[in-house]
């Protein structure tokens, strides 16, 4: 079952566990935490089967909302992302930073950077990106964690990139010691990148914090940025 849906899920018992040990005080029906459960599960069975998980995102992330860290969290994240591929030349086509913007875009998780990659996967499959390519894309997915890192001191985020940095690295054939050093490399690309363009980041930040158009993020960039 899909991670969030087992959060949800989870979250979901403990509430009605202790709605069961309660109930007696308050009056509560055995019968109302039973059927609860079995329509919670039901609903977390779904939400995995037909929506991948999308309606557990959507639950999860409206409730880390109302944390102005959590927020925070995400758009530094994301402007991570956004910066590093534009630095290294890769298309940017949209950006989100909540579970509910994703959804009307059709991406998945709690938010994201989408890019014009569509040779990208038509190379994986066929196993012959090439190494430039391979190296820009693994920075971006790596540069997310390492913005959230530099200015949370830790990052909460970074799994779905973490995974997809493997799978790729793994269907071209490296071996996981190899995907490990592979990981710190990429990792330092993008540190080194956004220290240097320190300035651009957070001017990147503040307009993104006002949902501004994929062209005004670029123009905040392109006025501060050191590299190309």
């Amino acid at each position: 079952m899909n991670q969030v849906a087992l959060n949800l899920t989870a979250i979901s018992i403990f509430l009605i566990t202790l709605s069961v040990l309660l109930g007696p005080f308050f009056n509560i029906s055995p019968a109302v935490p039973a059927i609860a459960t079995v329509t919670i599960l039901g609903i977390a069975t779904l939400d995995n089967l037909s929506l991948q998980g999308k309606g557990g995102n959507l639950v999860l992330d409206s409730i880390a909302g109302f944390s102005r860290e959590y927020r925070e969290r995400i758009l530094h994240h994301e402007a991570g992302h956004f910066l590093v591929a534009y630095l290294l030349g890769i298309p940017i086509t949209g950006y989100t930073l909540s579970a509910w913007e994703a959804l009307k875009q059709k991406q998945p998780g709690q938010g994201g950077v989408s890019f014009d990659d569509g040779e990208l996967a038509s190379e994986l499959n066929l196993g012959k990106i090439g190494v430039q390519k391979l190296d820009r894309y693994c920075t971006i997915w790596m540069a997310g964690t390492v913005a959230e890192t530099l200015v949370f001191d830790n990052a909460e985020g970074g799994a779905d990139d973490k995974s997809k940095l493997a799978g790729v690295l793994k269907s071209l054939g490296f071996s996981s010691s190899a995907y490990e050093q592979k990981q710190r490399f990429y990792s330092l690309q993008a540190k080194n990148l956004l220290q240097e363009n320190w300035l651009a980041y957070q001017a990147l930040v503040n307009v993104m914090r006002q949902r501004a158009s994929v062209m005004d993020c670029q123009n905040a960039i392109e006025g501060l940025k050191v590299t190309t």
